[in-house]
């Protein structure tokens, strides 16, 4: 089966998953974008996608690490794929920047 239904996880301050939610669709794919305040909110939101709205892969933003990650892909069934964005070691200074107090 192709893909047809993605699920996109970003996680920024104040982001709350029952209001910042996107959806953008084509007739033969649809991504479901989803905003938590936390990585710790995502093991729940995955499995809500996957069981309300039919994701059939995961991907989380840079901010969730790899225990984050992992929760994630323990709170849905292994045959949804869960991956991470990461950044390599030539941008850790700028992202320290970013996320500093």
């Amino acid at each position: 089966m192709a893909l047809q239904r993605f699920g996109f996880i970003v996680t920024g301050a104040g982001l709350d998953p029952a209001q910042h939610r996107s959806v953008m669709s084509a007739p033969a794919f649809t991504m479901i974008a989803v905003g938590v305040a936390s990585p710790a909110q995502g093991a729940a939101v995955a499995r809500a996608l996957v069981e309300q709205d039919g994701v059939q892969l995961i991907e989380l933003c840079g901010g969730f690490g790899a225990a984050e990650t992992l929760q994630v892909q323990q709170a849905v069934p292994p045959q949804v794929p869960v991956g991470a964005v990461r950044y390599g070691p030539e941008v850790i200074a700028s992202m320290h920047r970013l996320f500093a107090d």
